[in-house]
Order: structure tokens, then sequence, then C-alpha cells
């Protein structure tokens, strides 16, 4: 589904941040990126969402060359592509409902179409008695399984979670994996990025570990 062939990122004359990256992602599998802080993990993140370009080496994204996606082309594959970011990213001005059905009313779809679909996506992450209150008043548990039902709304390929379980407890950190896993069942591929080696070692899954910029596998 996804494949990195030697792949090299700089920036601007600065040394590479990642160097000589090659994997594959293969459909409904579920995947950890690890390492240390600051050795990248959401860089590699970025170039699977495709907001950065690589220096460097080959990407094929869904049968597709990365460096010849043009840009009317990029938002239609990128709706494969669900994202979770650190932080959030949820509009303050917008309720839950309204946060998670974004990127379906982006599109232009009617909401007579998903509204059912959104309300039923926003009770399976646990939130929906609260689809109709404010960031401002969720807790960071909340705000968290927010994102993944956002990420999830257009029923992506592949979902790509960056330290989704960085600022909750340990109860709440493996409900949000026990997530990741059911929808890894339903056929989504999963990355997830963390530092958490106890979350990691609850599932049985491929660990590909950054460190100075070199990435190693292990199956």
């Amino acid at each position: 589904m996804i494949r990195f062939e030697n792949v090299g990122l700089r920036y601007g004359m600065g040394p590479e941040i990642l160097r000589d990256i090659s994997f594959r992602i293969p459909e409904r599998s579920f995947q950890f990126l690890t390492g240390p802080s600051g050795t990248g993990k959401t860089t590699l993140l970025r170039l699977l969402f495709m907001s950065l370009k690589p220096t460097r080496g080959l990407i094929t994204i869904f049968g597709k060359d990365r460096s010849r996606i043009t840009r009317e082309e990029l938002p239609l594959i990128r709706r494969n592509i669900g994202m979770v970011f650190q932080d959030f990213r949820l509009l303050d001005h917008l309720t839950t409902y309204e946060n998670v059905a974004l990127p379906l009313r982006v599109r232009g779809r009617d909401e007579s179409t998903y509204r059912n679909d959104v309300i039923e996506l926003l009770k399976w992450v646990g939130l929906g008695d609260r689809m109709h209150v404010y960031p401002q008043v969720l807790s960071g548990g909340e705000k968290q399984r927010a994102a993944i039902a956002r990420a999830l709304v257009e029923q992506p390929r592949i979902l790509l979670a960056d330290e989704p379980t960085g600022n909750v407890d340990p109860l709440l950190a493996r409900r949000l994996l026990r997530l990741f896993i059911e929808l890894n069942r339903m056929g989504t591929a999963v990355v997830i990025a963390t530092h958490d080696l106890g979350l990691m070692d609850q599932v049985d899954a491929r660990r590909m570990v950054l460190s100075e910029g070199r990435l190693e596998i292990y199956d």
C-alpha cells in the first residue's frame, strides 16, 4: 500500500534528518513507530501524510509515485489517510460533532447523508454524550478521541497517529489502543508513533525503530 525506498530528508542545506529509509506498509497491517525523542518520528509521519516531500528516494502511495502526484490529486489521495495529530487541531468554535464532520462538510456532502454515521462514530469512541459541547470543556482524553473520530470519518485505508496516548492516563491509553486494534480488525492499516514501551508490549505488532535518522524494523 505504501512503500519507501532509500528515502532521505533534509531541511535546506542542513544535515539529513532521515537517511536511507526503506519499508513497506501492507494493507490491514499494524505497526508501531518508535525511537528517542527528536529522532524524526513526526517527520516520517508527515512524509506518509504527504505534507512533506522527500529530498531523495522513492515514495509510492497507493500505487502512485509521490513525486508525480499533482496538487489537484493530493486531496483526493489524502482522503485515504487519516491523521491524528499530537495537538488535536480541533476548532474551538465548532462542537465535537461539527469538528468530526468537518472533513465531510469540506467535501460538500449534505449533512443528511452523513449525520447518522458521525453520531455512530462518536458513540463508538465513547463521545456519544459529548457531541454538542465545544472543545474548551473536553478533557485531554476526550479531545484525543474526537481527533481520532475525525481522522476516521472518511473511512481511510490507513490511520497515522502521532503519540495518541501521550496526554492521557494509562487506563485511557489502553482504551485508545483497543480502539486502534478494533479499527485494524475492520480493515484499516494502523501506524502509531509512540515512545511508550508498555503500550507496545500489549500488541504483537511490527516495530519500526528510528535512531539517528535511520530505521530498523523488527517483525
